[in-house]
Order: C-alpha cells, then sequence, then structure tokens
C-alpha cells in the first residue's frame, strides 16, 4: 500500500485540533458510538487510569492475558513514534493499511456526528472510535484501553470496564482535572463503574479516600495494593529486578522484570492483580472460587516478554544512554529513585527537553541531586517549552555552571555523549535524556533504536 492512504489518515486527525484541546463532554463520543453500532460493548475491558505508570501497567497486563492464550486489543497514548501505534492487536500496532481503512471507516459516522453538535468530534475522540471498532471487527477477547485524560469524561469512558486499574496519583494536567490530589482522584475514578472490581495501586491517602468512596457508592470491589496484593520483596538483576508478588489468589516467585525501579514492580504488581480479577468469575462468567491463581510459571514468561519503550530504556553503551519519558515531578521522583538504586553512574549528564504546561520547576528540582551538568533544548512538539525559557528555569536550580542551552535535540544529545565520553570508558558515566513522552519518541529516533 502506498503510503499515502495513511499520511492522509493522519492529517485528517491532526485537522480535528491538537490532542491537549480538551472540551470535557462524553456526548459527542457517545453519540458518535451509538452510530458505529457500540463497538466498545463487543468484548470486556480493562480500563487503566492514574497519573503515572498507566503505559507500563497497560502493557503488562497486554502481554499477561497474551500469555493467557487470548486474543487482546491494546489502547495507549500517546505514541512515541507512530500514531498507528496506539490501536495495537495481538500484540502488534495496525498497519498503515489497516489504520487507513478504520479512518475510512468510521469518518462518516465523524461527520453525522459532526453535524449534531457545536464542537466537531476531537482528535482523541477520533482515535478511540477507531480503536473501539478495530477491536470489534477483529474480534478480541478482551481490550485493555488506557485513559488520555482523566476518567469521568474522557473518551475511553463510553467503555464500562470489569476492572479498573488506578495507577499512582499526583499532580498533572491541573489545568483540566484541578489543582488538588483530591480534585485529580475524583475525576480519575469515574472509570470505577458497577459492579466491577477496582485494582488500586499505592495511593496517597486523600487520592485513596477519593477511590474507595466511589468504589463503594457503585457497589464496585477493592483490591488495594499493600493490602490484599503487593510486591513481596525485590533485587537487582542484570537488565532489570527479580521480584515476589503477592496477587489476588496467591504468590509468585522468581519473576524477572526487565525494567529498573519499585515503581515498575508496583506497576507490574497492579497488573498481575488486574489479570487475576478479570479471570475470576466476576469478570468472566466462569465460577468463583479461591483457587483463581494464575499458572506461577504462565506468569514469569509473560513478565520476561513484556515491554514498556521509553521508560528508563537503555539505548546505547559505551557511555551507557537512558531515555526516560518522564514528564511530571511525581514520574521524575521514581525515575531518579530508580536511577540511584540501579546503576552506579559516577557521572551523569542529562539531557531535557519539557512542555511548557508542566510543573517545569517541580521537574528540574527532582533532577538536580543526580545530573552532574544539564543540556536544555526542545522537542519536536509545539508544546515544547523553548529552550532559553528552560536555561533559565534550570540555571534557578542548578546554577549557571551546571546548565548549558543547545537548541536542536540532536545537537544536545551529541554534546551529552561527548561529555560523558570525556570520563573514560570505564569512569561510570552515563547520560538520561528525559522531560516528556515526546522527548523520548524523537531520542529514540534520532539514536536508531529498535532498527
Amino acid at each position: 500500500m502506498s503510503a499515502t492512504r495513511y499520511e492522509e489518515a493522519v492529517k485528517g486527525i491532526k485537522a480535528r485540533g491538537v490532542e491537549w484541546d480538551i472540551d470535557p463532554t462524553l456526548d459527542r463520543m457517545r453519540d458518535l458510538a451509538d452510530v458505529l453500532g457500540s463497538p466498545q460493548r463487543a468484548y470486556p475491558v480493562i480500563h487503566v487510569t492514574g497519573t503515572n505508570g498507566k503505559s507500563s501497567t497497560a502493557r503488562m497486563i497486554e502481554t499477561l492475558l497474551r500469555e493467557r492464550g487470548l486474543r487482546v486489543g491494546l489502547y495507549t497514548s500517546p505514541e512515541l513514534h507512530s500514531m498507528r501505534e496506539r490501536i495495537a492487536i495481538d500484540g502488534a500496532p495496525v498497519s498503515e493499511e489497516r489504520f487507513a481503512d478504520l479512518y475510512a471507516d468510521v469518518l462518516p459516522f465523524i461527520e453525522l456526528t459532526d453535524a449534531k453538535h457545536d464542537v466537531k468530534v476531537s482528535f482523541f475522540e477520533t482515535l478511540t472510535a477507531m480503536a473501539f471498532a478495530a477491536f470489534a471487527d477483529a474480534p478480541v477477547d478482551v481490550a485493555v484501553v488506557e485513559v488520555g485524560m482523566g476518567g469521568t469524561w474522557d473518551a475511553t469512558n463510553i467503555a464500562d470496564g470489569t476492572v479498573a486499574v488506578i495507577t499512582p496519583i499526583g499532580l498533572d494536567h491541573t489545568r483540566w482535572l484541578g489543582s488538588t490530589v483530591e480534585e485529580i482522584a475524583t475525576e480519575k475514578a469515574g472509570i470505577i463503574k458497577p459492579d466491577s472490581i477496582a485494582v488500586l495501586a499505592q495511593q496517597p491517602v486523600e487520592a485513596a479516600q477519593v477511590l474507595v468512596r466511589r468504589a463503594t457508592e457503585v457497589g464496585a470491589t477493592v483490591a488495594r495494593e499493600g493490602l490484599e496484593f503487593g510486591v513481596l520483596g525485590r533485587e537487582m538483576a542484570v537488565g532489570g529486578q527479580l521480584v515476589r508478588l503477592q496477587g489476588l489468589h496467591g504468590v509468585y516467585d522468581e519473576v524477572f522484570l526487565p525494567f529498573f525501579g519499585a515503581h515498575q514492580a508496583g506497576n507490574a504488581a497492579c497488573a498481575l492483580a488486574a489479570v487475576e480479577a478479570f479471570a475470576r468469575g466476576r469478570a468472566t462468567g466462569e465460577s468463583e472460587t479461591d483457587s483463581d491463581q494464575l499458572d506461577p510459571e504462565l506468569v514469569r514468561q509473560a513478565f520476561v516478554n513484556a515491554t514498556s519503550p521509553g521508560r528508563l530504556e537503555v539505548v546505547r553503551t559505551g557511555p551507557t544512554v537512558l531515555v526516560d519519558a518522564a514528564h511530571n515531578p511525581a514520574g521524575m521522583a521514581a525515575t531518579v529513585e530508580a536511577l540511584t538504586e540501579e546503576f552506579g553512574f559516577t557521572r551523569l549528564v542529562g539531557v531535557l527537553a519539557v512542555m511548557a504546561d508542566k510543573d517545569v520547576a517541580g521537574l528540574l528540582e527532582e533532577l538536580e541531586p543526580v545530573l552532574e551538568e544539564v543540556i536544555v533544548t526542545r522537542n519536536s512538539s509545539a508544546r515544547s517549552m523553548p529552550a532559553q525559557e528552560l536555561a533559565d528555569l534550570a540555571q534557578d536550580v542548578f546554577g549557571e555552571d551546571r546548565v548549558r542551552l543547545v537548541s536542536r535535540l540532536d545537537d544536545a544529545i551529541d554534546q551529552a555523549i561527548t561529555l560523558a565520553d570525556e570520563s573514560g570508558e570505564f569512569a561510570g558515566a552515563g547520560v538520561l535524556i528525559t522531560g516528556s513522552v515526546t522527548t523520548a519518541g524523537d531520542a529514540r529516533v534520532l539514536l536508531r533504536v529498535g532498527e
């Protein structure tokens, strides 16, 4: 197939506005789903929200489900490289041809919906409709659906998840979700539906109270990390960590995770609990017993095969270059903790490009203790903070002598690697490229990861 049809589809979706321009309502999405025949009702859904760890957790859930022999649809956002990455079936993104076909299939119904509303169907609503239609057409046995933003009025929330997973909640997207953890938790709690199972990662107290209250109000069963499930132990291992997990229905020993950091171990525990919850009779129609533990060997194999690109990912050695998508202070704190625990860097050079609407000062404060120098730049997004503005903020935190401004990301990466190389091959120097998902994606392209 000519790439033109795919490129035209992407162009048509982008013409519907930028992803971060939100009109908080489900009216358009409900009307669009109705004329499409409600594809989101054709399969059970595991719905995932939270502030940090959503994509990693969703990917682990999807891998566990596929290891059990199920056909799985996965909807995540944003993409690292290609828009079609957002819609995956059988562990792989849909092809360019299939993506173009999906867009062509839903476009007439989108235009019908446009005619009924003052505001047109948005960028994210279009992609969500395409994903739901793709999963119904496949058909999949189950869909793992990551929320775009929030929960209550997110386009994905027209689906009723049999399992709702809520990863750790912190301050992010405050313009749309609220200025406190409690307000943000209230928005995210909206994915907990009547008679569902709510799998809750460890949360700040104020968030936990909101989530449990919502579950009680709608009659959902609650499973909480640290109480009903969790991480019993973890130790460093080459290329990741070895963990012992307490599931909802048993203990899983000697589980290798090809990821770094305590936060990823927590994500794995949530993913495991979600799949156990789904496997129970309440989610699948099978009888409920106390013998619902998954096959431990299946769990081990699934986690070995799990991937989470751009999440503290080693993309080069000699010197070690890490790419990480952390984009808010809580996420960066988890990254810094993992760096300190897992890597023995004696000199770490940072490359930072961030979105202008983020808590940039908070990000810089988390990074300051572990970076000897930081090179500030910008990524390919129109939302990227100008490099000079970022440099001014960085100098307030790091001091002028530790901040370098390089206008292009490729040049910034080259300079960071050169600085790390100056320490010598065995001196423990490294490079961390971080600040946003877009920065991580751009860096992976520039460093030709996966080619």
